[in-house]
């Protein structure tokens, strides 16, 4: 069996002063997170995760740090947590339904500072598979999320060469 990994960087480093707490917890879950001055670098070694598992008091109490804000991770989070037993004091959220990208449009929307996020993805695969290698970039701005894979590069270069994908 072949293990597919994204690795992936985030570029700048995201200032604490721009993120919610919600949104800094969500994002250090989905996301490897180093502190780096005033901010948090967030990196995935292997790829990022969709599936999460925080403590329900910890998830609490960022939600009600951050409710003046405006971020959708707000009402994402509170409609999920609305669902889940209030006895179970770990939760397990499925972050599939939304985008960590939108997270970052959000911080970038708010930010006095910041007027983009680049991300950067590598695809591997622990075998020699043709779909199991390439690469990715995104741009997320306040009013856009945007990338190309190295894929779309090669189609586009096949194109401007006249010739068709196989």
């Amino acid at each position: 069996m072949a293990d597919y990994y994204s690795p992936t960087v985030i570029e700048p480093t995201i200032p604490n002063a721009d993120m919610t707490p919600l949104e800094r917890l969500l994002l250090s879950n989905i996301f490897e997170a180093e502190q780096d001055g005033e901010g948090w670098y967030f990196f995935a070694e292997e790829g990022p995760t969709d599936m999460i598992s925080v403590s329900r008091a910890e998830l609490e109490a960022a939600l009600a740090a951050s409710r003046t804000i405006d971020s959708s991770a707000n009402a994402y989070i509170a409609e999920h947590l609305a669902q889940i037993p209030a006895a179970k004091s770990e939760v397990d959220l499925d972050l599939g339904g939304t985008s960590w990208e939108f997270l970052f449009q959000d911080i970038v929307r708010r930010s006095t500072t910041l007027r983009y996020v680049i991300v950067i993805m590598s695809f591997t695969c622990s075998k020699m598979r043709p779909d199991g290698f390439g690469g990715a970039a995104t741009l997320i701005t306040a009013d856009n999320v945007k990338g190309k894979s190295t894929y779309d590069i090669i189609e586009a270069f096949l194109n401007e060469d006249g010739l068709t994908p196989e």
